[in-house]
Order: C-alpha cells, then structure tokens, then sequence
C-alpha cells in the first residue's frame, strides 16, 4: 500500500488543476468547473502555471491526462498542481481560501496575459484592414 503523507508541503497534497476545469467551451458533464461566462476559452497548462508562478504560488506541472479528455493530442496533456497550504497548515496565499477561488483567479488572469493580449490584437488589426480594403473597393465601383 503506498505511503500517504500528511505534510502539506509535499507533492501529493498539492491542488490539481486541470485546464478543462476552467475551460469555456467544456460542458459541466465535460468537466467545466466554473459558469462557462466566466471560465476562458482553451486554457493551456502553460498559462495556467505562468499566472500562478506570477502570484507567488508554489506550482508543479505534471505530464498527466484528464479522465474525460476525449482527445489525446498533446495540446491537451497536463496537469498543475498548486500548493495551497502551508507546512503550519496556513493559508499559502490568503485569497485561494478554496478551490473555486483558485479557478475564478485563473479565468481572470489568463486573458490578460501577454500571449493572449498580442495574438488577439494582431487579428483585430488584421481584420479591420482586410474590411477596410474591401469597402475601398465597393465605393470606387
């Protein structure tokens, strides 16, 4: 039987994230975790270990699948794990009081992160100039 550890330092006693807990365009029955208005639209383990490193959290990647991912593409592999307490069992951070607090912080972040924030302008850019030529077009004829 293996070992369980009581230390809330350790690996095994860290939060699992998965990026389809908090993924838009999952259903309930697909594993969202969040109302979908409020979850964000394909998060990566990446991002999601990028806005945790950010806030100061204690984060481990785990080469890992989630149970209900249909998909086995690469893309969709990982997992995060999140140390929430610490060795006094204390709060590591006093805003991530549960679960739920961890994932509406990471719906918030990740759209605001730099790789989201630049790809999504540079087609909003792109977008309107391809309209604008073709409305240059129109009223020339």
């Amino acid at each position: 039987m293996a070992h369980l550890t009581e230390s809330p330092s350790d690996k095994e006693r860290f939060m699992c994230i998965y990026p389809a807990y908090i993924n838009s365009k999952r259903t309930l029955a697909e594993g969202r975790r969040i109302a979908s208005e409020k979850a964000v639209e394909n998060p990566t383990c990446a991002e999601i270990r990028d806005v945790l490193t950010a806030a100061g959290m204690n984060v481990h990647v785990e080469n890992k699948m989630y149970p209900r991912e249909w998909n086995r593409d690469v893309q969709f592999r990982g997992r995060v794990r999140v140390q929430v307490k610490k060795e006094d069992g204390s709060l590591y951070l006093d805003k991530f009081s549960s679960r739920k607090d961890v994932m509406f912080y990471l719906a918030e972040m990740i759209p605001k992160l730099k790789t989201r924030t630049q790809k999504s302008s540079a087609g909003d850019v792109a977008a309107q100039q391809g309209e604008g030529g073709k409305k240059g077009k129109k009223k020339k004829k």
